[in-house]
C-alpha cells in the first residue's frame, strides 16, 4: 500500500490547467522548498499548474526535513533499509502522480518532474519505469541511480535536461557527465546545462535553461 503524500501547489495562473509540473525535492528538504519556483515559471506557462510534495518519510534528528530514501553514509542506515526506502518512495511518486492526472484530467504526456539532489534521483529513477511517457524531466544536482538497469527497465523514453553546478561540494558534478552518458547510451533524448562557479542549488541561468525545456514540452 502507498502513503498519501503531503504537498504544496499553485493552480495554474491562466485559470485552466492544461498542464502540470511536479517538484521533487531533496534530502532534508520538503514540498515548500521548491514551490516557489512555480512564480518565476508561471509568467511563462500560465496554463501549467505546480505541485510539490513532502517525501514520505523524515530525516533522523531533522524534524522539519523529509527523505525519499535513506543514505547510509549520512544517516547510518543499511543498503538493504535504503533500497527497501527507495522501492516503497517510488510507488508512492507513481501513486502520486497518477493522482495528480486524475485531479488535473491531464494525459501523462501533459506532465514533467523537476527533481533536485536526491528528488532528481528519483524522477530520474521513476520517469523512464512509467507505462507511459511524460513529457520531460528536469534533473538538478542529481544522480542516475542504477545506471546499469536503466536499459533493460525502461519502458519509455522520455526527454531529460540534466543541470549541475560545477562547484557542487554535495553531488559531485561528474555525476552529470556519468547520468548523460548512461542515458545517451539507452536511448534518451538528453540536454545538459552547467551553471558555472554554482554550488548545490539552482543558479538563474539553470532556471532559465529549465524553463525553456518546460515550454518547449508543454505549451
Amino acid at each position: 500500500m502507498t502513503r498519501p503524500l503531503n504537498f504544496k501547489s499553485r493552480p495554474a495562473q491562466s485559470g485552466k490547467t492544461k498542464s502540470v509540473v511536479i517538484f521533487v525535492h531533496g534530502y532534508g528538504a520538503d514540498g515548500a522548498d521548491l514551490i516557489g519556483l512555480a512564480d518565476p515559471l508561471a509568467e511563462h506557462l500560465p496554463d501549467t499548474a505546480f505541485y510539490s510534495p513532502d517525501a514520505p518519510t523524515r530525516v533522523p534528528g531533522a524534524p522539519f526535513g523529509y527523505q525519499w530514501f535513506p543514505i547510509p553514509w549520512l544517516d547510518g542506515s543499511s543498503e538493504e533499509e535504503a533500497a527497501k526506502g527507495m522501492e516503497a518512495a517510488v510507488a508512492d511518486l507513481n501513486a502520486f502522480i497518477d493522482i495528480v492526472l486524475a485531479r488535473e484530467e491531464i494525459g501523462i504526456d501533459r506532465l514533467a518532474l523537476f527533481g533536485f539532489s536526491q528528488g532528481s534521483m528519483m524522477s530520474l529513477h521513476v520517469a523512464p519505469r512509467r507505462e507511459e511517457e511524460m513529457a520531460g524531466v528536469v534533473a538538478f544536482s542529481g544522480r542516475l541511480l542504477r545506471p546499469e538497469k536503466l536499459g533493460s527497465e525502461s519502458q519509455v523514453r522520455p526527454p531529460v535536461m540534466l543541470v549541475h553546478g560545477d562547484a557542487d561540494q554535495v553531488v559531485p558534478f561528474d555525476d552529470m557527465r556519468k547520468a548523460a552518458e548512461a542515458l545517451m547510451e539507452a536511448g534518451f533524448e538528453t540536454y545538459g546545462h552547467v551553471m558555472k562557479g554554482t554550488g548545490h542549488g539552482i543558479a538563474p541561468d539553470g532556471l532559465g535553461v529549465a524553463l525553456n525545456f518546460l515550454k518547449d514540452r508543454l505549451e
